[in-house]
C-alpha cells in the first residue's frame, strides 16, 4: 500500500449512527463523503485529511452516511454496492485514521437545507474543526449545497475547509470514480478495478449452507449470498482471510451454476489445502484474477476436468500477483 498504509496499533474509534460523537473524536478534520469503493480518489482525501489534521493537532476521521443516499431515495433499485459498511472499517483502520463517524441519511437529513448541514450538523453535533471534500461533493436539500458554497458557509462558521480536485490514474489518465470500478467489476476486468483502488477488490459476507454438491465433485467450497452484486459471473483466482485473520488462496465461481440448477447468484470459494466449518462465520473475498466466464458443462465429469485446469491456472495467477492487499 501506499505511505497512507498505516498498519500499527493506531487506536481507531467508530461512532456509528445513533451514538454521540466521543471525546476522542471531538474537535476532528473530516473527508466527508459516501466513499464507495474506497479508490485511488478516496485515498487522496485521506492523505489530505490525515495531512490536515496532523498540521492542526486535530483528529483524522471519516464522516460518511448509511444507508446510502441512492438507495434512500430509489430504495426499489438495485445498488451494486462496492462497500459495504463493515469492509469501510475495515479499509479506513488501515489507512492510518482516528475514527469513522456514521450519520443516518433519513428523511430529515435529506431535508436538511446547506446551511443548517454546516451549523448543526458538522459544526453543532458533530462539533468538527474542519472538513475535506472531494471537488464534485454535493450536500443539503436538493443537493443545493456546492464545494464552492460550503467552503463560503465554512469560513462563516469558523471550519477549514479544503477541496480536493479530480483524480486520475497518472499511467493511464484514467479517471478514478465508483463508478468505473462497477463497469470494470461487471465486465470481468479485474486489472483494471484493482488499479483503481489500489488493491484488490473484496467482499465479505457470512458463509451459509448449500447444497454440499462441491463435496461430491472433489471441491467443496464456502458459499456467500451477494445481494444486488454487479460482478460479471464466472471463476476467479481469490484470497480469503478467514474469521482467525490468516490468510488462504483458493478458486471462486461466482454466477447461477448452469450445469445445475441455474438457481440465484452465489459465491463459491474452494479453499486450496484446507478443511474446516466456516458456515456461520464471516469471511472476506479478494478478487485477484478473471479466469473465465461461466459455463454450461455436459456432465459433472466434464466440469472435474474443467476445475481442476482453473484450480492450477488460479495458483500460478495468486504466485505472481502483486497487487497490495488492504486485509493482510
Amino acid at each position: 500500500m501506499s505511505s497512507g498504509d498505516e498498519r500499527t496499533a493506531r487506536p481507531f474509534t467508530v461512532c456509528r449512527e445513533d451514538e454521540p460523537v466521543p471525546p476522542q473524536l471531538t474537535g476532528a478534520i473530516a473527508a466527508i463523503g459516501n466513499f464507495d469503493g474506497i479508490h485511488q480518489g478516496h485515498r487522496v482525501l485521506v492523505e489530505a485529511v490525515r495531512e490536515t489534521a496532523a498540521a492542526l493537532g486535530r483528529p483524522a476521521v471519516i464522516l460518511t452516511f448509511e444507508p446510502h443516499p441512492r438507495a434512500y431515495f430509489a430504495p426499489g433499485q438495485p445498488m451494486f454496492r462496492l462497500t459495504g459498511p463493515g469492509a469501510k472499517e475495515i479499509v479506513f483502520q488501515r489507512l492510518g485514521l482516528d475514527g469513522l463517524i456514521v450519520r443516518r441519511f433519513d428523511a430529515a437529513l435529506a431535508g436538511t437545507g446547506a446551511r443548517d448541514f454546516v451549523a448543526h450538523l458538522l459544526k453543532g453535533e458533530l462539533g468538527l474543526a474542519g472538513v475535506v471534500i472531494g471537488h464534485d461533493f454535493h450536500f443539503g436539500r436538493g443537493r443545493e449545497g456546492t464545494p464552492a458554497l460550503l467552503a463560503a458557509l465554512c469560513r462563516e462558521a469558523g471550519l477549514s475547509c479544503r477541496i480536493i480536485p479530480p483524480v486520475s490514474l497518472a499511467a493511464e489518465s484514467l479517471p478514478v470514480s465508483s463508478s468505473g470500478i462497477r463497469a470494470a467489476l461487471a465486465a470481468g476486468d479485474i486489472d483494471r478495478a484493482n488499479a483503481l483502488l489500489g488493491y484488490r477488490w473484496f467482499v465479505q459476507a457470512p458463509v451459509r449452507h448449500g447444497d454440499k454438491r462441491g463435496r461430491t465433485l472433489g471441491y467443496p467450497t464456502a458459499n456467500m449470498a451477494l445481494p444486488d452484486c454487479g460482478l460479471a459471473h464466472g471463476i476467479y483466482a481469490v484470497r480469503v482471510r478467514l474469521p482467525d485473520g490468516t490468510i488462504r488462496d483458493g478458486v471462486a465461481s461466482y454466477g447461477r451454476r448452469p450445469t445445475f440448477d441455474d438457481g440465484a447468484p452465489l459465491l463459491e470459494v474452494n479453499l486450496f489445502d484446507f478443511s474446516g466449518d466456516l458456515y456461520g462465520q464471516a469471511i472476506a473475498v479478494e478478487f485477484v484474477a478473471y479466469l473465465r466466464g461461466e459455463e454450461r458443462f455436459a456432465s459433472a465429469e466434464a466440469l472435474i476436468a474443467r476445475m481442476d485446469v482453473d484450480a492450477a491456472e488460479a495458483r500460478a495467477r495468486l504466485a505472481r500477483d502483486r497487487v497490495p492487499s488492504i486485509l493482510d
